[in-house]
């Protein structure tokens, strides 16, 4: 199962795109755990997710996520379009291409 990790920062704004997410992942069969965090809560889950896409209010802390990562996992920042649609197929679809 892949393991998606979407970080904002107060973790409550990606609380919809992550039921889209899921509601997508679902109608493509496909088996994924998606969450959602706040920066700060992030460095506690990034050891145990394949992809984590950043919101795009908070792309500045890409730096920072990717020194917790260590190379290990993808660190992308969302499409800031397909954020704002709540596109979660879409967003849902390019993390599932940048984890294979």
């Amino acid at each position: 199962m892949k393991k998606i990790l979407l970080v904002c920062s107060a973790g409550m704004s990606t609380s919809l795109l992550v039921t889209k997410m899921r509601e997508a992942a679902k109608e493509k069969g496909v088996e994924v755990q998606i969450d959602a965090l706040s920066v700060s809560e992030a460095s506690t889950a990034v050891d145990h997710v394949d992809i984590v896409l950043l919101g795009p209010q908070v792309r500045f802390q890409k730096p920072t996520v990717e020194k917790l990562v260590k190379g290990r996992i993808p660190v992308e920042v969302m499409d800031m379009r397909l954020y704002g649609m709540m596109n979660g197929k879409a967003i849902l679809e390019e993390a599932l291409q940048k984890i294979n």
